[in-house]
């Protein structure tokens, strides 16, 4: 333990790990959680559409009492939104007619009326009723017939079942999906989307990628940092042997990583609750996304996703010790630590499918946003749900990269 100690505070005495710590919680806290809820994504639009106002605190409570009246999604609650949102744009149009300009305050009511999620339901749902001739030129809720907008669950039930078919997934893996969407339970409730939309969309699901070059930077010199300092033979002469440092070394990798993410975490979740507060946690995830299966409401969402990127860290730091304790030089173990997250994630998207799904298995490559996602792995005859599986590999590769990192040190330094 007295190892451990020494080597964990020698770890945050370097200069390289404070700025790293630094800078990320401000990229991640200040800058990904604060500035955005206050300013970049939620502040209210400035006249003349020329960027966001400073509030965004009171405009997120604008938007959240706007949607709020709705409570359930219902046909007629759908049928009573594209009615307000109509006479919303009929309000602008008639602004422009007689005023020149559009009042602000009826630009943020339109704003703040969960507009383009609400769209997309619109265009995932009744695809029949959308205008060729419209598209481009106004939103599906400002031209469709509201009378139309009937059998929202079943038109949902139909478009789950459409996408299987466009994407090829029939048979077994159908009907092992088709299992897991029987779980979603019907109505929903309906509070305002969008800012749970952009949090499980993007912020929290895209965390793991911000904190790997932080966690690259920091863990790579863990091992090889020593040859960089030429303290190896000085390491060889002490009492407690190359394997209880290699020890001590590991667990001060393992502490940092919980340490880093648990200050990003909180910093977020913590800004989370002052912003958004607790409203609408118990809406189901499809509010966001009409075709996903998952039988998740929004709070089980967020705690998977945290989960996911927690566990991908961890995984993570195991394989860039590994490389630290393999490479005499620490900044070729950080471009390699760096290239097994970054390398695979700039050719996600062309490579087959086959490939695309095994760089998911990579910590820190694939997305808790899977949630959303139908994907599978087909293993030994039986369909997988990807976030069933996408969740545990990466942790496994980093454990199982742990042991090599020992042995493979302990070689270097005998050698």
């Amino acid at each position: 333990m007295e190892l451990f100690r020494l080597e964990h505070k020698k770890l945050w005495r370097k200069n390289s790990t404070r700025i790293c710590v630094l800078l990320c919680v401000f990229y991640c806290v200040v800058f990904g959680s604060f500035l955005v809820f206050q300013w970049i994504t939620y502040g209210s639009t400035k006249e003349n559409y020329s960027g966001n106002n400073f509030d965004g605190y009171e405009n997120i409570r604008n938007c959240q009492a706007y949607v709020r009246k709705y409570g359930v999604l219902t046909d007629e609650s759908l049928q009573e939104w594209v009615r307000d949102c109509k006479r919303l744009f009929a309000q602008l149009d008639e602004e422009r007619k007689t005023q020149g300009a559009e009042n602000q305050e009826t630009v943020h009511k339109v704003e703040n009326s969960d507009l383009h999620t609400v769209n997309a339901w619109l265009r995932t749902l009744y695809p029949d009723l959308e205008r060729a001739d419209m598209l481009g030129v106004s939103v599906m809720s400002n031209y469709v017939e509201t009378e139309k907008l009937t059998g929202i669950y079943e038109r949902r039930e139909k478009a789950v079942d459409t996408f299987f078919e466009i994407n090829n997934q029939t048979g077994a893996e159908r009907d092992y999906l088709l299992r897991i969407n029987e779980k979603v339970k019907t109505p929903f409730s309906w509070g305002w989307t969008e800012g749970w939309s952009n949090l499980l969309g993007s912020a929290i699901s895209e965390l793991g990628f911000s904190l790997a070059i932080f966690f690259a930077v920091v863990l790579s010199a863990l091992f090889a940092g020593e040859w960089h300092d030429n303290t190896s033979a000085l390491l060889l002469t002490t009492k407690n042997g190359w394997k209880k440092l290699a020890t001590a070394k590991i667990l001060t990798g393992v502490a940092f990583t919980l340490e880093l993410f648990a200050m990003v975490a909180a910093g977020m979740i913590v800004l989370q609750l002052v912003y958004f507060g607790t409203e609408g946690w118990d809406m189901p995830i499809q509010m966001i996304k009409m075709i996903a299966i998952a039988p998740m409401n929004m709070l089980q969402a967020e705690i998977y996703e945290y989960a996911f990127a927690l566990l991908g860290a961890l995984g993570y730091a195991g394989v860039v010790m590994l490389f630290s304790a393999l490479c005499k030089n620490h900044v070729l173990a950080l471009l390699l630590s760096l290239a097994v997250t970054y390398g695979p994630m700039a050719f996600h998207e062309r490579v087959p499918m086959w490939l695309e799904k095994a760089f998911d298995l990579l910590p820190l490559v694939g997305s808790g946003a899977d949630v959303f996602r139908t994907n599978t792995y087909h293993i030994f005859g039986h369909y997988i749900w990807s976030p069933y599986l996408i969740i545990w590999v990466p942790l496994l590769i980093g454990v199982l990269c742990l042991r090599p990192a020992v042995k493979g040190w302990a070689r270097r330094m005998r050698g």
